[in-house]
């Protein structure tokens, strides 16, 4: 930098001597005199340049010189490296590569590069999926949603999954969220609409056949009279049909007894 600006001033001043008037004999000495003080400038910026020069190659031995060269042959170690920073990495490849032609086919993308010592390689790559392809879903955790939804909520299905190991196609754990959309997404039946292809009731039609209210469905799925089967994760459920003959007992509690007694023959 020093002999850069030493050179810039030198000829500044060269410039300004020889737009002088000749016949200003005063002006163009004193410019003269100027020119010539920095050309002497110059002189010593660039001694002074090539002293220090020198002086850093001698600083460098010959095992030292040797392990340098070296690093041309072992490329691979040095790009490996964990001590080599992202920055040298990227100065490595603009020292390396001339440029690189880029053409995109329907499955792959051609690479053409051309280094600086006028070598050329091709490289065949596989396109790179896009955002969405590159987290669509496997087909075998597909078909093990699909399986495991015959006989279990979304819930369920998750943590069965999240036991064997399956993850979702970005890589993330399986969730009662990412059940349903992928349910959503890949077209599978619902649960519910597993359940009704079974002839399972709502609570409307149970309790209708049986003649009570819902509550009392309820109740007695609690009690486990009925047997009711969850379709959602807020445990609402259908019930497997009691029979066209099914009949109800309910003897109204004792006043004097702390317990309702309730008998349910046809189930």
């Amino acid at each position: 930098m020093q002999v850069d600006r030493a050179r810039y001033e030198a000829d500044l001043a060269r410039r300004r001597f020889l737009r002088v008037d000749p016949e200003n004999r005063l002006v163009a000495a004193s410019l003269e005199a100027e020119w010539n003080e920095k050309l002497r400038v110059l002189a010593d910026s660039e001694r002074t340049y090539e002293r220090q020069r020198q002086s850093d190659q001698a600083a460098v031995n010959e095992a030292q010189r040797t392990q340098i060269l070296a690093l041309a042959t072992n490329f691979p170690k040095l790009w490996h490296d964990s001590k080599t920073p992202e920055r040298e990495r990227k100065r490595m490849v603009r020292l390396l590569i001339e440029d690189v032609t880029v053409r995109k086919a329907e499955e792959e993308v051609h690479l053409h590069i051309r280094f600086r010592g006028r070598a050329t390689q091709t490289l065949n790559l596989p396109r790179p999926r896009g955002y969405c392809e590159a987290r669509k879903q496997s087909p075998a955790l597909v078909a093990q949603i699909d399986r495991l939804l015959d006989d279990y909520n979304y819930g369920e299905v998750a943590r069965i999954l999240n036991e064997r190991g399956m993850k979702t196609g970005g890589g993330l754990p399986l969730t009662t969220t990412a059940i349903g959309y992928i349910r959503i997404g890949y077209g599978l039946k619902s649960r519910f609409d597993r359940l009704r292809e079974k002839g399972l009731l709502t609570t409307s039609e149970i309790a209708q056949k049986l003649g009570v209210t819902k509550e009392t469905i309820w109740r007695y799925q609690r009690m486990g009279l009925v047997r009711g089967h969850p379709y959602n994760e807020q445990n609402a459920s259908l019930y497997e049909d009691p029979g066209l003959n099914a009949s109800r007992k309910t003897s109204r509690p004792n006043l004097s007894s702390t317990h309702e007694e309730v008998q349910y023959e046809a189930l």
